[in-house]
């Protein structure tokens, strides 16, 4: 079995980090863009999409208008997806960065999937 890698997005936007945290770090704020129904209880997040079984995750950390950092409860206990925000020193732009693991072939199917998820976001966001 090949060792999954971690793997970096990066996509600017046109919103403040506080409304976009507010979109990454909140039961109600992914259920917007990320999937169909999400609850959380006790710091594990429960997404499902399709009305099939959900698939949960554990918060693992989070800074307020920065960062958060979550792990798939199947997946290997040193890997994650984070979504981190930050802002660049000339033009003042918000980006968003997404991490995550997958399988080096996998990587390019992956960072397709996450890219349509985050246009659904920035249709959401109205960006």
């Amino acid at each position: 079995m090949s060792k999954r890698q971690l793997f970096t997005l990066e996509f600017p936007v046109r919103c403040s980090p506080a409304i976009l945290y507010e979109f990454l770090s909140t039961p109600a704020g992914l259920q917007e863009w990320f999937a169909d129904k999400v609850d959380e209880w006790e710091g594990v997040y429960s997404f499902s999409w399709n009305g099939g079984k959900p698939d949960k995750a554990e918060l693992l950390d989070l800074e307020q208008d920065k960062y958060v950092r979550f792990r798939w409860l199947h997946t290997d206990k040193h890997e994650y997806f984070e979504f981190r925000i930050e802002k660049t020193e000339i033009s003042n732009q918000t980006i968003l960065i997404v991490k995550d693991f997958a399988e080096k072939g996998e990587i390019k199917d992956q960072s397709q999937l996450w890219e349509y998820q985050i246009k659904e976001l920035f249709h959401r966001l109205g960006s």
